[in-house]
């Protein structure tokens, strides 16, 4: 028998964009039910995972922090990065409501939800020539974005003085209705057992997450002028497989845009107890490791570094001849550089732990790259360059590492500091110390030395590849967050959120993100949808 409800509101996700759009929706007195597919325990979906870094403009922490940032110039740095042009109308308007408002609308709300950040305001995505964040931008939510989510959540049981808020969890979305050309409502199922809902809505509201969860559906969407890789890791929610997105362009006459732009990552692991089929981890590679091929051979002539423009990264790395690459460093660079993106593997920030944390910091997270060599067998250590391309050549099953050339490579990276640090002439060494110039970036970066320094080591080589994370395209929206149409008219009733919408406009970051820009997206998109179902306008 199917079940039958009634509501203001229907949200189909119950990820930080759908929770959001819920939060103040029931702020404003409406009735919302929330469909997720996902469990109870996992309400929140990727941002429950998620590291929780946000790319915010002209924030009282920069002010504090002397960083001369403005709305104008965060502009111009994305619409450069980016490479939107004049045909993005939508994504444009989203990039200039996103850096006008990400400080009052994300930084100043969470503040007054209770939401803390570090400290210090980071500085990624420089671009490989400054054309990237021209400033540091990049807050940390203390917690992580699973303290993000946990509060969001909180906020929106709430919100409900009683009876006016439904959680479907457990629950697939399997079409959106309407009647005389307007939205009434959705048809869900529960995948437990088997029961079909039936919910009756003026409104609905798309937040079931990006385009990539499904790395078939990754590689479908590839652009075909790029480097396309064989296969990819999934760091994705493996929810987010485009489905509604084909039902919205495909019967209700939205449109998808930007499909093929995706925020993947170049350095990812999988997942040594993966959730989920192909789950994979995004490290944050270490700026001090050498980039090698599958040959051991250094990727250059430009050295593959950290921290200026991953989409570059991505495609030299899907240009190889193999779809892995290897990061060669030792316990002294791993120890002060080596991290993991998310909540799980953030365990000092994530639970609030902050003694730990800044011992950690300061003296190197050893307890992390212990726990990866004894959990990865992608995490290889050794006391010799010998015995380490050893242990290469045994996890791929090859003999492409030659011992020889491993240690000429090393040997010529070294050469650089036979006279000092000051006739050093390496493009790596050079990016390195730029990063330094910056103090939160210098704690975390090592000051450039050999290699085979004595008491560096052991040796250290991780096998990575690519990873799968946001989509960059998706719903076009205009800035009410409503779904729009080929001929630019709204669908009557149809809003979409998030990820789900590329994060304002199907694809308000263009062809690279400025880096967490992601998080805020999901918060602006979800305000202002709520703010027009409320209003009505």
């Amino acid at each position: 028998m199917t079940q039958m409800l009634r509501t203001d509101v229907a949200i189909a996700g119950g990820g930080l964009a759908g929770i959001v759009t819920a939060l103040e929706c029931l702020r404003a007195g409406l009735h919302v039910t929330l469909v997720d597919r996902d469990t109870p325990a996992r309400l929140g979906g990727l941002a429950l995972w998620a590291f929780g870094g946000m790319a915010l403009v002209d924030t009282p922490l920069q002010r504090r922090m002397k960083i001369p940032d403005s709305p104008e110039r965060a502009l111009r740095d994305w619409m450069s990065f980016g490479e939107l042009n004049e045909a993005d109308v939508w994504p444009r308007r989203w990039a200039e409501h996103y850096v006008q408002h990400s400080g009052t609308q994300v930084y100043d709300w969470l503040r007054a939800q209770g939401i803390k950040f570090l400290p210090a305001v980071n500085w990624v995505e420089r671009g490989r020539h400054g054309e990237g964040n021209s400033v540091p931008r990049y807050h940390i939510v203390w917690g992580t974005s699973h303290e993000l989510a946990r509060r969001m959540i909180a906020a929106m049981r709430g919100a409900d003085p009683g009876g006016r808020l439904t959680v479907l969890s457990g629950h697939r979305v399997t079409a959106i209705e309407r009647k005389a050309g307007a939205i009434s409502g959705m048809r869900a199922v529960d995948e437990a057992r088997g029961t079909p809902v039936q919910v009756h809505a003026p409104v609905v509201v798309l937040a079931m997450g990006g385009l990539n969860g499904s790395t078939e559906q990754a590689i479908a969407n590839w652009p075909p002028h790029r480097p396309r890789p064989a296969a990819v890791l999934n760091g994705a929610h493996p929810f987010g497989d485009g489905e509604l997105h084909r039902h919205v362009a495909g019967e209700l006459g939205g449109r998808v845009t930007h499909a093929g732009e995706m925020w993947n990552y170049a350095a990812g692991i999988p997942h040594p107890q993966p959730h989920f089929p192909g789950h994979g981890l995004s490290t944050i590679p270490c700026k001090s490791a050498l980039w090698l091929d599958h040959r051991g051979r250094r990727i250059g002539p430009e050295p593959l570094v950290t921290g200026f423009d991953t989409h570059d990264l991505c495609q030299r790395v899907a240009a190889l001849e193999q779809p892995w690459t290897w990061h060669l460093l030792n316990w002294r660079i791993a120890a002060k550089e080596f991290a993991i993106s998310g909540a799980e593997h953030n365990q000092r920030m994530r639970d609030k732990q902050f003694v730990r944390f800044v011992l950690e910091t300061v003296l190197g997270n050893h307890r992390l790259v212990r726990q990866m060599q004894r959990e990865s067998p992608h995490f290889l250590v050794d006391a010799s360059l010998a015995g380490l391309a050893r242990k290469m050549n045994a996890l791929t099953g090859t003999s492409d590492i030659d011992p020889a050339v491993l240690q000429a490579t090393a040997d010529a990276f070294d050469a650089n500091f036979a006279r000092g640090l000051a006739l050093a002439n390496d493009d790596q060494i050079r990016r390195i110390l730029h990063a330094r110039q910056w103090g939160p970036d210098r704690i975390r970066t090592c000051k450039p030395a050999p290699l085979q320094a004595k008491g560096a080591g052991p040796y250290i080589a991780i096998r990575m590849q690519l990873i799968t994370r946001k989509s960059l395209g998706g719903v076009q929206t205009d800035l009410q967050s409503r779904v729009l149409q080929a001929d630019g008219a709204a669908v009557p009733g149809l809003y979409c959120v998030g990820e789900a919408a590329g994060f304002g406009g199907g694809g308000a970051n263009g062809k690279r993100s400025l880096e967490g820009t992601f998080l805020p997206g999901c918060i602006l998109t979800a305000r202002a949808a709520a703010k027009s179902i409320a209003t009505g306008t």
